[in-house]
C-alpha cells in the first residue's frame, strides 16, 4: 500500500471512530438535573473526556487499518496496481 494512501485511510478511519464515540457516556446539565453555568448551553456535556475518546478512536482506527492493509496486501479487492 502506498504510504500516502495508508495515512489517508487511517485518518478517515480515525475520524469515523472519533465521531462515533463522541456521544458515548455524555450527560448534559439537563439530564443530570443541574443548572448550567451562565452563558452555557443546557445540552453541553458535563464531562466530555475528549482525550480518552481520541485515544480509543486511535486504537479502533489502528485495528481497522490493519484489516484494510491486510485486504489490500492479499488483493482481496482486486485493485489494479
Amino acid at each position: 500500500m502506498n504510504p500516502v494512501l495508508g495515512v489517508a485511510v487511517y485518518l478517515i478511519l480515525w475520524w469515523l471512530a472519533f465521531f462515533t464515540m463522541l456521544p458515548i457516556g455524555a450527560r448534559s446539565h439537563h439530564e443530570a438535573g443541574e443548572p448550567p453555568p451562565p452563558g452555557s448551553d443546557p445540552g453541553a456535556p458535563l464531562v466530555h473526556k475528549l482525550g480518552l475518546k481520541a485515544l480509543l478512536a486511535a486504537g479502533v482506527a489502528a485495528v481497522f487499518w490493519g484489516v484494510v492493509y491486510w485486504a489490500v496486501s492479499v488483493d482481496l479487492f482486486h485493485v489494479l496496481s
